[in-house]
């Protein structure tokens, strides 16, 4: 799908969609009709046949679509998971680094503040416009360095200097799988598959032999109106982290004003 789908507001991104599988459909139903229909010889069977081969590929293609979005929302939930995961792991290495002695204590602690907020001013505006920003590996390295080559004094201090490692190393996975994340979304295939099937159900159903244009029209359009559904529905969840409809910054911003700035 062109990235700038993504971008537009829920109803109208709904209504955009819907629409074009309208008009489509339809301008294809009245050139079948007018071009094609006249010149097919219909015969005793001949609806039985168009009627089984339109559930076959009914049936078929609704399998497909309902595993894509089972597929899709299952990344968006994925994806959503790791964002929090990645909140909590900045908040239990904020309240680690708490306990060392100044002035590494205020170092460390600026560093993950700064590194919170670049999240939400940086990399987040970017994400959502397609790109993968890394403004934070900057902030954790300087981090690692301080970690690093921090000594610590006494058995207590050793304990809690050992954990903190461990909060970091999480920390630094839980955002290496976020930024991995990032751009994970149907492959052309996948999408070519989508669109194809939408095309095929629908012309199918062209084939019936109804007299009535009007309810040969009012068939069609509910038909390309479900499917417009279905693939809206496809759209909003394929992309967790781009576009209007995406993966919010509450949990770091939650982190920030009940950990970091809590006074």
């Amino acid at each position: 799908m062109p990235i700038w789908v993504y971008h537009l507001p829920n109803f109208w991104l709904a209504l955009f969609i819907v629409m074009v599988m309208e008009v489509v459909s339809i301008i294809g139903l009245l050139l079948i009709r007018r071009f094609l229909i006249p010149r097919l010889d219909f015969h005793d069977g001949v609806s039985d046949a168009i009627s089984g081969t339109a559930q076959a590929i009914g049936v078929f293609y609704g399998i497909t679509v309902g595993l894509l979005a089972v597929g899709v929302w299952n990344t968006y939930s994925s994806s959503s998971n790791l964002v929090s995961n990645e909140a909590a792991a900045i908040g239990v290495l904020y309240r680690d680094v708490s306990s060392y002695p100044e002035p590494a204590r205020s170092a460390m602690q600026a560093k993950l503040r700064d590194f919170a907020l670049s999240i939400i001013n940086d990399d987040w505006p970017a994400q959502k416009s397609g790109r993968v920003a890394m403004s934070g590996g900057v902030i954790l390295d300087d981090l690692q360095s301080r970690l690093y080559s921090y000594e610590p004094a006494g058995a207590s201090m050793t304990s809690v200097h050992g954990e903190t490692l461990r909060a970091y190393n999480k920390l630094i996975e839980a955002r290496r799988l976020r930024i991995d994340a990032v751009e994970s979304h149907l492959s052309t295939p996948m999408w070519a598959v989508i669109w194809i099937g939408a095309a095929v159900s629908i012309a199918v159903a062209y084939l019936y032999k109804i007299r009535d244009l009007r309810i040969h029209l009012i068939l069609i359009g509910l038909m390309a109106g479900f499917l417009g559904i279905l693939i809206f529905m496809i759209v909003i969840n394929d992309r967790p982290f781009l576009g209007y409809v995406s993966i919010p910054t509450d949990p770091y911003q939650l982190i920030l004003d009940r950990v970091i700035d809590r006074k």
